[in-house]
């Protein structure tokens, strides 16, 4: 058949589970979201460092 495709995460309800899940807790539940919140927690918390360390000069 055309234009049907089935997914057996979306059947078991997995994806809108994972989905939930994310939005209520704000940790993504993919590698490439998880990678990308690690990066941006990095980034932040470098600047926090270096602007303590030009503050405290």
């Amino acid at each position: 058949m055309r234009g049907f495709s089935f997914s057996l995460k979306r059947f078991l309800v997995i994806t809108l589970v994972k989905l939930q899940f994310s939005r209520q807790t704000g940790i993504p539940t993919t590698k490439n979201g998880l990678e990308r919140k690690i990066g941006s927690l990095q980034t932040s918390f470098g600047k926090m460092i270096s602007e303590s360390i030009s503050g405290a000069i």
